[in-house]
């Protein structure tokens, strides 16, 4: 069980945020979540979690955002989960951009706050506390975050994890007591880190910022819904997806025993030229390594080598991201 300072909760509701909030995310919005369905009784409510991002003008990253929701309908409103560095950014962006009269915005800020639990009995755990583990999209149970209950949404698809919403002041109380009482135990952060490098998730604030374009960190497959009408940078992305290339793509990054670290350059062998740049850099129980994510000129083929540093540096693998998609494993996700 890892509490997550990375992620903050943000609340859109009003008389059209699903109108609204579809110009502004590059995914499809979740339609509003159901009693019951598969995964719970009668009290709880299922819905679809959905991956995206929020773009500039220009197709830059405002952030990243999983969008699901907060209650039965627009009046509780959706939930967007956004990167907790660039919320600023993003409460910026919606002033510009989300008209007050038909949707609002607000920052739920200290009075929610996120746990992972993640491990090989996640599920079970899940399951134990909350009713039921979703194996896709998410579960309101006991009326939500805003209720004093919890959201529970599927984590990283490639580690079994699933991420818990809940009221800031029941997270070391109610629903912290009953994950520990079922077999959760705390770890800290850096745990967390670990397993999204080896599962090779980019963290926004890390290996992706307010200057990517998704298309180089590898999102365009699973975080743009490329039917919907206009959002903001769609032509952007568009003119990259069916006319360009970009130069720059995510790679996972195998070091050895080098010793590596985040902002190291990455050069061709026996050259001086700049092929690539480390951006997450983790020492890897399942890997038996160090590994890591980076950036890696397009000519860079996978798999391929680089060395770390310099020409005549260490050598470095460079590989596809695991899973070949680097985003949640929310709704519409490979």
């Amino acid at each position: 069980m890892v509490v997550r300072g990375d992620r903050r909760l943000l609340r859109v509701h009003g008389r059209a945020p699903v109108q609204m909030l579809d110009g502004i995310v590059t995914s499809r919005i979740p339609g509003a979540p159901v009693v019951g369905g598969d995964l719970a009784d009668s009290t709880t409510l299922t819905g679809d979690a959905v991956y995206g991002t929020m773009l500039t003008a220009k197709g830059r990253m405002v952030s990243d955002v999983v969008t699901l929701w907060l209650g039965a309908g627009e009046e509780e409103g959706l939930g967007l989960s956004v990167a907790e560095v660039a919320h600023e950014a993003v409460l910026a962006h919606f002033r510009r951009f989300l008209p007050p009269r038909l949707a609002r915005c607000e920052d739920l800020g200290e009075g929610t706050r996120l746990l992972t639990v993640v491990g090989p009995g996640a599920g079970e755990v899940i399951a134990a506390v909350f009713g039921d583990a979703p194996a896709d999209g998410f579960m309101l149970v006991d009326g939500g975050p805003l209720g004093g209950g919890a959201l529970v949404a599927r984590g990283v698809r490639q580690v079994p994890s699933w991420d818990v919403w809940v009221a800031a002041n029941a997270l070391s109380g109610v629903w912290g007591d009953r994950l520990r009482e079922h077999g959760a135990i705390p770890v800290g952060a850096g745990a967390w880190d670990t397993l999204r490098v080896e599962a090779g998730f980019p963290e926004f604030g890390i290996d992706m910022d307010d200057s990517t374009i998704p298309v180089e960190a590898g999102l365009v497959d699973v975080a743009f819904d490329h039917a919907k009408g206009c959002y903001t940078g769609q032509e952007v992305i568009v003119r990259i997806r069916h006319r360009g290339r970009v130069n720059w793509h995510l790679r996972a990054l195998r070091f050895g025993d080098a010793a590596a670290r985040p902002g190291a350059q990455l050069f061709e062998a026996g050259g001086t030229k700049v092929r690539g740049r480390v951006t997450s850099v983790a020492d890897s129980p399942r890997f038996g390594q160090v590994i890591g994510l980076g950036y890696v000129r397009r000519e860079v083929e996978p798999p391929a080598a680089v060395r770390l540093g310099s020409g005549e540096g260490a050598e470095v693998g460079v590989e596809e991201l695991p899973g070949s998609g680097a985003a949640p494993a929310v709704a519409d996700q490979p």
